[in-house]
């Protein structure tokens, strides 16, 4: 595959890793209006930096956009008249439709609208995917993509801001959680290296857990919960500190924030 990034910054400089990593590319071109901060990309097989994005679009076939939303719309513009048959967008821009993409380069356009999040650098990510209905005959072509990155969810696109929230603002929000209990950890007495590993892996066991069983979170609770145990009293003490609800108030928060930009 001929694949082109359109904004090599952080999200598409992990998308880019993460097609390096598992060879899933035939050529890859990255842009960015600052070449000299992305120099050394150049040096891996087959891959291309410019700051042109009109060259970009000439020389691939997937062109994955990664700009900032302000950008899109004149980026669009700038490169419809390049555009062919040959040619699949897949927009991660956060907050902007399909409808308005189409408004750009035309509705005669595989057009597919995907939400990563950064573990697509280390082919983990969980992407969100849709699309025009041209773009139907396409989707196949990003989710297989993404799915080397990770896995891929086809959803309606009514569910993206949504799907952003959970699944590209969810690293952080995990990320916070992992923080915490480093830091519970070095309370109880554990070097904060030591700490933050023993997080990071039971995180990781905890989600492993879920996906290899298929199980519902409170089944795998119960295998570790006895009667007046520490486990349940932990949880307890969490709970009626407001764990759950805080987690499903922040989610709330953002999804309300997102619907705002």
């Amino acid at each position: 595959m001929k694949i082109a990034i359109i904004g090599a910054g952080n999200l598409g400089l992990s998308i880019a890793k993460g097609l390096i990593v598992n060879n899933a590319y035939t050529t890859l071109c990255l842009t960015k209006r600052n070449t000299e901060s992305i120099a050394e990309w150049s040096n891996y097989d087959n891959v291309s930096i410019t700051a042109d994005n009109r060259e970009a679009v000439a020389q691939s076939d997937i062109l994955i956009f990664a700009v900032q939303p302000r950008h899109f719309e004149a980026i669009l513009k700038d490169i419809s008249d390049l555009l062919t048959d040959k040619h699949v967008l897949i927009s991660t821009i956060t907050g902007f439709k399909i409808s308005s993409i189409e408004a750009a380069v035309g509705s005669d356009q595989f057009i597919i609208r995907s939400m990563p999040n950064t573990a697509i650098s280390v082919s983990k990510s969980i992407t969100c995917v849709c699309s025009n209905e041209k773009g139907k005959k396409r989707i196949d072509i990003a989710t297989s993509i993404f799915n080397r990155l990770g896995t891929s969810v086809e959803i309606p696109e009514e569910q993206m801001q949504a799907a952003t929230v959970i699944c590209a603002s969810g690293i952080a929000f995990w990320m916070r959680l992992i923080r915490a209990t480093t830091q519970g950890a070095i309370q109880l007495g554990f070097e904060a290296e030591i700490a933050q590993e023993m997080a990071m892996q039971t995180c990781l066991g905890a989600a492993t857990l879920l996906v290899e069983s298929g199980n519902h979170p409170e089944e795998e609770i119960d295998r570790v919960t006895t009667p007046r145990g520490c486990t349940i009293e932990g949880l307890n003490e969490m709970e009626h500190q407001g764990l759950s609800s805080s987690l499903i108030k922040g989610l709330i928060t953002s999804f309300n924030k997102i619907n705002q930009l």
